[in-house]
């Protein structure tokens, strides 16, 4: 059995989750990084991306809000399109920590791979697997282009943003050279972070966000651009890590209640991807004790159900042509 969505349904279910949610109150803002903690915490939007390049977007869809940890989905990517999910897989790993995204502990644990490239961790290791080896800006240019291509249009660098993350990751540096250590990093390990904190201080939109998520749900063609950005082969294992460890030590809780295979950042973003049927963006900068969304993750638990979508769902669903 096929459910076909009409365009009107959709654009419906946003509007309506929209205006349900934009009162939910609760979190704060991520007040260990200083830019983040000026950002106003009533910013709100809400951006989707259907397979054919229709966007329906509401909200403060325009505000520049930084990329953060969404930005581990991205160069988890380039990393498998560039040395194969099989390498990412050997050298990284996919295995959920349930441990906080930035803890040491989840290393000294699991002492023979970082664990996925979706925590702190294996995101700066991911980092040091992207080519070309040992030249910064080269995989500066890597990691940009290939955000560029996913987003289907340029971010920004947010200076600001970069020198408030640089002069306060304590923690992170303590990671890198803990990997370092263990002969779990494939570069330098202060060029590792330095572009893991560069990446995480990308400015983009909601709808820059919604877009580079459907494609993932389209196999790697950008549905706006209409260009190929990584092979096909890649989008299921991405969804994989998205739904294992997508809101870290929260995420079976929330795969449970939503059906969602999603990407939090502590820049207030989530990301959303149903393979096939659109890729979605919630975004609001107050944040609960896992550094998640606590409004965004309420407007993408209404847009499910209010659609009745779930990623392990019998039901086949379609969106109607236009």
């Amino acid at each position: 059995m096929v459910t076909t969505l009409s365009f009107d349904q959709i654009s419906s279910a946003v509007h309506n989750t929209y205006n349900a949610c934009k009162g939910v109150t609760g979190g704060q803002n991520a007040h260990y990084i200083p830019y983040l903690a000026n950002i106003d915490s009533n910013l709100f939007g809400i951006s989707l991306c259907l397979p054919d390049g229709r966007i329906i977007s509401v909200g403060d869809i325009d505000y520049r809000l930084g990329i953060e940890s969404v930005s581990k989905v991205h160069t988890a990517i380039l990393a498998m399109e560039q040395a194969g999910a099989k390498t990412v897989l050997n050298d990284i790993g996919a295995d959920a920590t349930g441990l906080p995204f930035n803890s040491i502990f989840a290393i000294l644990l699991e002492n023979d791979r970082p664990s996925t490239p979706l925590v702190n961790a294996g995101a700066i290791a991911a980092c040091s697997l992207v080519e070309p080896h040992g030249d910064a800006e080269g995989k500066w240019k890597a990691i940009f282009d290939n955000m560029t291509a996913l987003l289907g249009s340029e971010p920004v660098l947010i200076d600001e943003l970069y020198q408030s993350e640089s002069a306060t990751n304590f923690e992170n540096r303590s990671i890198a050279w803990l990997l370092r250590e263990y002969d779990r990093l494939y570069d330098d390990p202060a060029m590792a972070l330095d572009l893991y904190t560069r990446q995480c201080s990308l400015g983009v939109t909601a709808e820059q966000l919604a877009i580079s998520a459907a494609t993932i749900a389209a196999d790697g063609v950008n549905p706006v651009t209409k260009k190929r950005v990584f092979d096909a082969s890649i989008s299921p294992k991405i969804v994989a890590l998205m739904s294992s460890v997508g809101f870290y030590e929260h995420s079976g809780d929330w795969l449970y209640t939503t059906g969602l295979p999603a990407k939090t950042g502590v820049g207030g973003a989530v990301i959303g991807v149903m393979p096939g049927l659109f890729g979605v963006c919630a975004f609001a900068p107050p944040l609960d004790d896992a550094g998640n969304s606590v409004k965004a993750q309420a407007a993408l638990k209404h847009l499910m159900n209010s659609l009745n979508l779930n990623v392990f769902s019998n039901t086949n669903f379609d969106i109607a042509s236009a």
